[in-house]
Formats: C-alpha cells, structure tokens, sequence
C-alpha cells in the first residue's frame, strides 16, 4: 500500500482507473543513485517532528531519519555495484539575498549559507572522496547546475531518486528527470517531507503522471542485479 491510498477518495480512484495513470515506465541499464539534499537543514533531530523545531525548523525530524537508514541500504549497493552516487546540496552563496524560497519564511536564514553545519551532508550519509557533490540554489538539480553534462559523460540512463523533501526538490528534480529524458524512480520509503499531506500529495502525482513511484524492496531487487553482475565480472 502507497501513502497516499488512504487520502483518496471514491471519485478519484475512478479518475486514476479510467484515466489510465499511473502506468509503470520501467528503469534501464545504467542507474545513478542521486540523493537530494540529505542536509541537516532538512533532516533534522532524530526526534517527532515537533520537537526539533526550535533547533531546525526545516527539519524532518524522524520521519526524515527513518528514510535516512533507508537511504544507506541503497547507498551500501550501489557502493557494491560501483553505480554512480550522485549527492545535492540546496545552499546559498554568502547570502540568501537572491533565494526566493526564503522569503516564504520568516526564520534565521544564516543557517542557509555556506560554512553553516547545517548546510553539511548528514555524517551517516557522508559521500566518499570520488561521489559528486551538486550545489544548487533552486528546488531543481537541474537548474544551473552542470548535472545534465555529468549524467550525459556517466552514460546514465536511470535516476534513482531518494532525499528530501518529497514535495520541493525530490518532485522538481524527478519532474525534471523525466522531461529531459531519463528513465526515473522516486523511492517511496526513502523520502520525506515536513508535511504528511505534502508528501502524500507529491508521490501521488509524481506516481501519477510522471515516474515510477517504486517500494524500497524493490529498489533493493533491481540495484542487487548490478552486484551480482559486478561479481561475476570480477569473478
């Protein structure tokens, strides 16, 4: 069962039926494994969400470290397979003069800017030396960044996705995704977002109209066919 099921009522299961959504795309031969944003910014405490709010205010709390753990799994296979690892980082230059995102909030903002340990990848996910590391300024990776050239010179024909939050950077970069080309997945149980409603409604559509939405088992399944390719290989 999905998150959203639940908020769904009669009229839009008949939506979803009849209109055909949801129909799976499928995923490729050469996956990247990209983790959006996994920053103490946006993870937080390891605490209900309520909790860590005065200390991080964009925090997940522990919904975010549950998809953390999840995340490493991930990360420990496609470590194995020697997929590609690709982190993000949302951050701001000396100053979030220029983020539009931040006048939405009325908050501290020098947590935001660079130098600011809460702008560090969280330590249980800490990229290795060669694992690209993508600063972006925008909820998509790729807006002004260089990712497309990065992906293109990997020969990688599949994202899968995990990080957060669900409904901000994971939905526009898998969106995103999809529309220049690459085959995506959006690993349910490896997202998180402060807002339940949010994240229920940002899997839903992007399950809907856009890419795969796959459990975490099955995120499992298919990068352990890679491990097993590498070991006969190397065999």
């Amino acid at each position: 069962m999905y998150p959203w099921e639940d908020a769904l009522t009669e009229a839009d299961r008949i939506v979803i039926e009849k209109g055909g959504y949801g129909k799976p795309r499928g995923l490729g031969s050469a996956p990247c494994l990209m983790i959006i944003d996994p920053q103490y910014n946006y993870v937080g405490a390891d605490k209900p969400i309520t909790e860590q709010l005065d200390e991080w205010p964009s925090g997940g709390g522990e919904r975010a470290w549950a998809a953390i753990r999840n995340i490493q799994v991930l990360l420990d296979l496609a470590r194995k397979a020697d997929i590609p690892v690709i982190f993000t980082r949302n951050v701001q230059k000396k100053t979030v003069r220029f983020d539009a995102f931040a006048r939405k909030t009325a908050r501290d903002q020098t947590a935001y800017v660079e130098g600011h340990r809460g702008t560090q990848i969280v330590d249980e996910l800490k990229p290795l030396e060669h694992e690209l590391v993508v600063d972006k300024s925008y909820a998509s990776v790729f807006y002004g960044t260089p990712i497309e050239t990065y992906l293109v010179q990997l020969r990688v024909d599949t994202l899968i996705i995990v990080g957060g939050s669900s409904s901000g950077c994971v939905r526009a970069t898998a969106v995103d995704g999809v529309t220049r080309g690459w085959n995506v997945a959006v690993v349910e149980e490896c997202t998180y977002d402060r807002i339940e409603l949010s994240h229920k409604a940002a899997l839903l559509d992007l399950w809907m109209k856009y890419c795969d939405v796959i459990k975490l088992e099955d995120a499992k399944a298919y990068l352990e066919r890679f491990v097993a390719q590498r070991a006969v290989a190397g065999a």
